[in-house]
């Protein structure tokens, strides 16, 4: 059935729903994360070291989900992500030791995010776009923030009014029914359908394609993952992506339990959750395009950026608990932190362009989100050793600086340019 628009649309559509929750689903956990320790008096290491378990086993199935990717397309990967998800949320409730939520909210919900999250669809939405490729995917990752402001404001409500069990069924099944029809729609790229990318026509014989292409000799290479690891370009990448997740999930994690601490009280922290994902709207949006006019390396030094005025707010805060520097800090977090993620896949897609992207990409997200595990635990193990964030936040505050330098020495700007960049053709 022939549509009136590009049905590269739908699935930005699809990714923006599938995102909005799943992305949010494991999220919460930072909502969970206070009643859990009141309730067991576990050691704030040992609870959050769930949510980074949950990152390691990211972490083991992401080049399985690549490879999968490559053979089975986007619905085998995202009904199993599905399934993971629902399951783990469906579970928890039963949790009684520590390793029943490292077996639930970890082992399960983890697996099932690197599936619905971030990873997953970076596999194939750039394939529908190339012109447009930060706008598109920006879009569709703003349903994270969306979702955040109706979701967690709502489960933290939950959480109150029928204690945490309660709410992780009800998430649960909310994933199940919603996401599993939705993801059939899915295809892995435009030429499946017959389609181009951006929903450009057919070339024309005789007339001469604009291309993106700076490094001809680098491009035409085909790229597997064995010559790829052999790369710089792959080190840095992997480098910049640790460090990258490593200060994005610090604070995601922390940031709730750490502000009721200096003086806000549980809904105003909750919101400042939601609203650091709501910020991420345009956020996500706007840089996604941006990064279609000035280059990728830009804009993600500019995400980074936020990152560091986020953590020298937090430290602020503890001394100056005012609404003026919370504020700050969740517009620095989500509107330009958030950045990152419209661009993510778009980095390693422009470097390591081919059939063999999703074992590529999936290898490198062990490193991001390795960085995604190693940012929670450690600013949880550092708080239990100093009984303070300062260390951790500081740390934190290099770690984002440093993953903005690597992505400028894998310069994928030297492979592929971006439309803005690109000469016109004739």
């Amino acid at each position: 059935m022939r549509l009136p628009f590009f049905y590269g649309w739908i699935v930005v559509a699809v990714t923006f729903v599938t995102m909005g929750i799943g992305v949010n689903a494991r999220t919460a956990f930072s909502l969970l994360f206070s009643p859990i320790v009141d309730e067991f008096n576990w050691q704030r290491g040992v609870t959050a070291g769930a949510f980074s378990f949950g990152f390691v086993v990211s972490g083991i199935l992401s080049p399985v989900i690549g490879r999968i990717m490559d053979r089975y397309g986007p619905r085998a990967v995202m009904e199993l992500g599905v399934v993971l998800m629902g399951a783990g949320l469906l579970l928890a409730p039963l949790t009684t030791q520590p390793w029943h939520l490292y077996a639930t909210i970890g082992v399960l919900v983890g697996g099932g995010s690197v599936c619905l999250g971030y990873s997953g669809q970076s596999l194939f939405l750039p394939n529908w776009f190339v012109r447009k490729r930060g706008l598109a995917v920006g879009i569709a990752f703003a349903g994270v923030g969306v979702g955040s402001i109706t979701l967690l404001p709502w489960f933290q409500h939950m959480i109150g009014s029928i204690g945490w069990r309660n709410a992780c069924v009800v998430l649960g099944l909310i994933v199940l029914v919603v996401l599993a029809p939705i993801n059939f729609l899915l295809r892995k790229r435009p030429e499946d359908m017959g389609l181009y990318p951006d929903g450009d026509g057919a070339p024309v014989a005789g007339v001469k394609v604009q291309s993106n292409v700076v490094d001809q000799e680098w491009a035409a290479i085909d790229w597997t993952l064995a010559r790829a690891v052999k790369t710089a370009r792959f080190w840095w990448l992997a480098l910049c992506l640790f460090c990258g997740l490593y200060a994005w999930y610090a604070v995601q994690i922390h940031q709730t339990k750490y502000l009721t601490e200096i003086g806000f009280n549980a809904e105003a922290a909750a919101w400042a959750l939601g609203f650091v994902s709501l910020f991420g709207i345009p956020g996500q949006i706007w840089l996604g395009h941006v990064s279609d006019r000035i280059g990728r390396e830009l804009v993600w030094s500019i995400s980074t950026a936020g990152f560091v005025i986020c953590y020298v707010c937090l430290i602020l805060l503890k001394s100056h608990p005012n609404f003026v520097l919370l504020y700050v800090m969740v517009i620095a977090q989500g509107f330009l932190g958030y950045g990152v993620t419209s661009i993510m896949g778009a980095v390693v897609a422009e470097i390591f362009e081919g059939k063999h992207f999703g074992a590529i990409f999936g290898t490198l997200m062990v490193a991001a989100l390795a960085g995604g595990a190693c940012g929670p635990w450690l600013t949880g193990l550092l708080h239990d050793q100093y009984d303070d964030y300062f260390i951790a936040f500081t740390i934190a505050i290099g770690i984002s600086a440093l993953s903005g330098i690597a992505l400028w020495m894998a310069a994928p700007g030297k492979v592929r340019s971006v439309a803005g960049r690109t000469p016109k053709a004739g």
